[in-house]
Order: C-alpha cells, then sequence, then structure tokens
C-alpha cells in the first residue's frame, strides 16, 4: 500500500454544508476502494493564481490516504463527474509527510535581523 495525498478545489459559491457534503462524497470513493484515509483538511477559501472555469476563489480540500494505485482512478474519475469540483491533482509520496511537532511555529518570521 502506497501514501498519496490529493488537492482538490470546490467552487466558492457552494455553501459550507454543501462543500462538507462534497468532501463527504470523495472520502466515501477512497474508503470504499479499501484506503485508509489518514488526514483531511479543509483549507478554506483562497484566491487562486489563474481563472479556472470563470472562479478566481476556491474551497481547498486535502486528502492524505494510504491505498492501491487503483482507488486513484476511482477517485478521479468521481473528481471529473463531480461539477462543484473545477481543479484537482493526486500524488504519490515515496515517505511519510513530515510531522511538525506542535510547539514549532508554523512558518519562520522574516524581516527580523538576530
Amino acid at each position: 500500500m502506497q501514501l498519496y495525498e490529493s488537492i482538490f478545489i470546490v467552487r466558492p459559491s457552494l455553501t459550507d454544508e454543501d462543500t462538507n457534503k462534497i468532501i463527504e462524497r470523495m472520502k466515501g470513493v477512497v474508503e470504499k476502494s479499501g484506503a485508509t484515509i489518514l488526514k483531511t483538511e479543509n483549507w478554506g477559501r483562497k484566491k487562486l493564481a489563474y481563472e479556472v472555469k470563470r472562479e478566481r476563489k476556491g474551497t481547498f480540500v486535502y486528502l492524505y490516504f494510504r491505498s492501491e494505485g487503483s482507488v486513484i482512478s476511482e477517485l478521479e474519475r468521481s473528481y471529473r463527474l463531480e461539477d462543484s469540483v473545477i481543479k484537482f491533482l493526486t500524488v504519490r509520496l515515496d515517505q511519510e509527510a513530515p510531522q511538525k511537532p506542535e510547539g514549532e511555529p508554523k512558518e519562520p518570521e522574516r524581516g527580523r535581523v538576530q
């Protein structure tokens, strides 16, 4: 079983309830295929770098899971069938994603001279 990351972007015009339904639907596709979901995060609405399907913003969703390679084709098929998903990317990881300890800041501060 391999580790995978999948990020998909949902139309920002949907309500939070509709967005959560799509997230649950995509999680269901992954779990039904025999995969184990390790982490799911809703990163919220963000501005896109360029216009995608006439949208300038999107709701980003992150899935981190362990599965066989055959699951990916079914997941990406579900992304394509869902009109509310405007963009997606799935990547196989060679090793586990590093976890930051709780006490460390998320990003280093810039501009300070020490």
